[in-house]
């Protein structure tokens, strides 16, 4: 029940987006990037392992509410905190690092001093149509959201379709890289997927946006057979 979620302590999952002055990510790079980062620490051995270092730190993660927050960093800021636990997730030009959970009130002191805001990137050149095949997760183009916290929102829609998927099908995905596309629907597209079953994100509201849906997840060859979970 979400009232037990409220009474456990709760955690967030970090994620850091490099933003050098100079050469700042394109935006839908750093939306797909932040996907796969999240997918590949759950896919992680010290979290898939019953006696994983983060394994722990993940379920109390799970149980209670899910939420991540995208800080930025460069320069001197990006080197602190790629000293911390954590992966580096690459794309054309994002790089994303994650860290394993840490309690709501106790960052690390390297990532609580990063900004949330400043988030904000310009597409570094036009976006194509998504690969065919791989999952896409569809922005709500209703909503104006910073890049960082649009990348938390497709963070939580990758991590819907991880549940829904068993051993085999993660182990395909994994192979691929996690490949997967980012894209903004269209008005009458998006009403059409949020009548169709698929899996949806529904944000708190809790940060920039009221709340509401976020991302509509079309799974592509993967598999997800739940239509419908809410998250924070």
């Amino acid at each position: 029940m979400p009232e037990d979620r409220d009474a456990r302590q709760q955690y967030v999952l970090p994620l850091v987006v490099r933003m050098e002055r100079a050469t700042p990510p394109g935006r839908t790079d750093a939306l797909e990037t932040s996907a796969r980062a999240v997918l590949t620490l759950l896919n992680d051995p010290r979290v898939v392992e019953t006696e994983g270092e983060w394994a722990e730190r993940v379920l109390a993660w799970e149980d209670a509410r899910i939420r991540k927050v995208v800080r930025r960093a460069r320069g001197g800021e990006w080197r602190r905190a790629g000293e911390l636990p954590g992966i580096t997730v690459t794309g054309l030009e994002a790089e994303v690092r994650v860290f394993p959970p840490v309690p709501l009130d106790g960052w690390p002191k390297e990532l609580a001093k990063l900004q949330v805001s400043g988030t904000d990137l310009e597409e570094a050149g036009p976006v194509g149509a998504a690969t065919p095949g791989v999952p896409v997760l569809w922005l709500n183009p209703e909503l104006e959201m910073s890049a960082g916290k649009t990348m938390a929102q497709t963070g939580h829609a990758a991590q819907l379709a991880w549940w829904r998927l068993d051993d085999a099908r993660r182990k395909e995905w994994a192979e691929s890289g996690f490949a997967l596309a980012v894209r903004t629907a269209t008005p009458q597209a998006w009403t059409e997927l949020v009548a169709s079953g698929l899996p949806l994100v529904q944000d708190a509201g809790f940060t920039e946006i009221a709340p509401g849906l976020t991302v509509a997840l079309e799974g592509g060859t993967v598999y997800c057979p739940t239509p419908r979970l809410q998250r924070p």
